[in-house]
């Protein structure tokens, strides 16, 4: 692998990864996906992606994977377990108790003006996601996967509070050096339950999480060039597994009588954070690989075309999710109702925190499905 000061497009062997959006719930998708993949794999094979990256939930898959990857089929059978069994309950504190004692501490914190209480971290408690990563990913085997070659790197996106900057933290080979570009950097740290909390951070709604003495937050948020660490860590092959669909509606959609709820901004900056710098970069990096074909060969510094497979749903995920709402527990939907957040311009809010299975295997039979009808396609990239 070769990486200069100037650019990120000189590579001296091929090299796949995957990369995995974020998207909350929305991440059952590339669970499905993932299934699909494995299946037409032998039972043994390892992960055949050599590079993993991953944001906010799509870094808890690419953990997994990261952590199981001698063993494909058992990585992925690992994931659907959890996602096919999740409840709201293993990702944040949802029970009446704790519901009704935040929304008291959030009243005394304003009616005092901050003085009496100060004013919560979060909107949230995601104390059970901590347990729950604790307990399904064995993170201390990501160093060994490593080690033995099925996978040569994993990223974890992260923003940290205090530089604003996009953090990518990476395990990798050691002959992989840590990077530093405008409003971006990646550093070697272990990929440990800290940061994999950090990435999935939600602003607002999930409490930041600490790491290497600062704090950090959901890695799409200052994610520019989401495809930075794939390309960092030397892969010029990229599988992009998205979570929002392409002829999906826009998140503006529905009456328009009334102006958007607080529900439906905070749904409409999630649905902006998690997919607008995927695409903007999708499109950067087509613009690049065109201006390096134009004459039909590498240019004078031996600079190549960066290939990306994109894989998105093919239905919209916020249509599902309207689907089972009742699903979510009583106290969360109140909480939703009261921001807005499911009123017909806010629904999309809840297809992001709707970890309940009924959704959550709905969306991984769709990304199975999807995978499936591309599959000569998807062989094609993996060889």
């Amino acid at each position: 692998m070769a990486l200069d000061s100037e650019t990120n497009y000189i590579f001296f062997e091929n090299r796949e990864a995957l990369v995995l959006a974020g998207g909350g719930a929305r991440a059952a998708y590339q669970v499905g996906v993932l299934r699909a993949i494995a299946d037409w794999l032998p039972a043994d094979a390892p992960c055949p992606f050599e590079v993993l990256v991953g944001t906010s939930a799509g870094a808890l898959n690419a953990a997994a994977l990261a952590a199981r990857a001698s063993r494909m089929g058992e990585a992925v059978a690992a994931l659907e377990s959890v996602w096919s069994n999740f409840r709201v309950e293993q990702v944040v504190r949802a029970d009446p108790a704790t519901m009704v004692r935040g929304g008291l501490h959030w009243m005394l914190s304003m009616v005092s003006g901050g003085w009496f209480l100060p004013p919560p971290r979060s909107l949230l408690d995601t104390s059970p996601l901590r347990e729950l990563l604790q307990k399904s990913i064995p993170l201390e085997r990501i160093p060994a996967s490593i080690a033995a070659g099925p996978v040569q790197a994993v990223a974890v996106a992260t923003t940290s509070y205090s530089t604003g900057q996009a953090v990518a933290f990476f395990e990798a080979q050691r002959s992989v050096r840590e990077w530093s570009r405008v409003r971006r950097s990646g550093v070697r740290h272990p990929i440990d339950v800290d940061v994999l909390m950090a990435s999935s951070a939600i602003p607002f709604m999930f409490p930041a999480a600490r790491v290497q003495g600062d704090y950090y937050g959901d890695g799409a948020m200052r994610q520019l060039a989401p495809l930075s660490p794939a390309v960092h860590l030397g892969a010029n092959r990229l599988l992009v597994v998205g979570t929002r669909a392409d002829s999906a509606a826009s998140p503006a959609d529905g009456s328009i009588d009334t102006p958007p709820s607080p529900g439906h901004l905070l749904g409409f900056v999630l649905d902006s954070l998690f997919t607008d710098g995927l695409s903007i970069d999708l499109e950067r990096m087509r613009q690049i690989n065109g201006l390096l074909l134009a004459d039909g060969t590498p240019d004078a510094k031996g600079r190549r075309p960066i290939e990306a497979l994109v894989i998105q749903p093919s239905d919209d995920p916020n249509d599902l999710a309207r689907k089972h709402l009742r699903a979510m527990p009583r106290s969360l939907r109140t909480l939703l109702r009261v921001i807005g957040a499911l009123e017909a311009r806010g629904g999309l809010l809840a297809s992001y925190l709707l970890f309940e299975s009924v959704y959550t295997t709905e969306l991984m039979h769709l990304g199975m499905a999807d995978a499936t009808a591309r599959r000569e396609e998807i062989e094609t990239y993996l060889r």
